[in-house]
């Protein structure tokens, strides 16, 4: 089980570089727009983050924001990727066919990328290029 989480190697030295590049890339856009909106404060006020499914309060922005926050800088080392990208994939896939269902295509796009992104680290892993791999070399 443990292998099938952590170990990733996508062949090619350029296919795990652009896996690197990839993970990294889309984990600074999600944390520059997404996770600085949650420490910024604008008329007195912080985000407002949707709660669609009825969850507490504070879970609901517990959630927001460590899928915003704290995901994005673990998915950039790969440190456990396959798990702790769930989170910000429930989040993403809410926004997607939740939150936004009755938005326009160009409201829907920016959650529809992110989910489809995240579902494809979550399928092929972080590759050689991340602690996973790293953490799976000396087990």
């Amino acid at each position: 089980m443990l292998y099938y989480l952590l170990y990733s190697d996508l062949g090619s030295t350029l296919n795990n570089a652009a896996m690197l590049g990839f993970r990294v890339l889309l984990a600074l856009e999600l944390f520059r727009v997404h996770g600085m909106k949650k420490f910024r404060v604008e008329n007195g006020q912080r985000e407002h983050v949707p709660n669609p499914l009825g969850l507490p309060d504070k879970l609901n922005g517990l959630v927001a924001t460590f899928a915003d926050t704290v995901v994005p800088f673990l998915l950039m080392l790969g440190v456990c990727t396959r798990l702790v990208i769930l989170p910000t994939i429930g989040v993403t896939a809410i926004g997607y066919f939740v939150v936004h269902r009755k938005d326009s295509p160009e409201v829907r796009d920016v959650p529809y990328v992110y989910t489809l992104c995240l579902l494809f680290i979550l399928l092929v892993g972080a590759g050689r290029f991340s602690i996973d791999y790293l953490l799976f070399s000396k087990l």
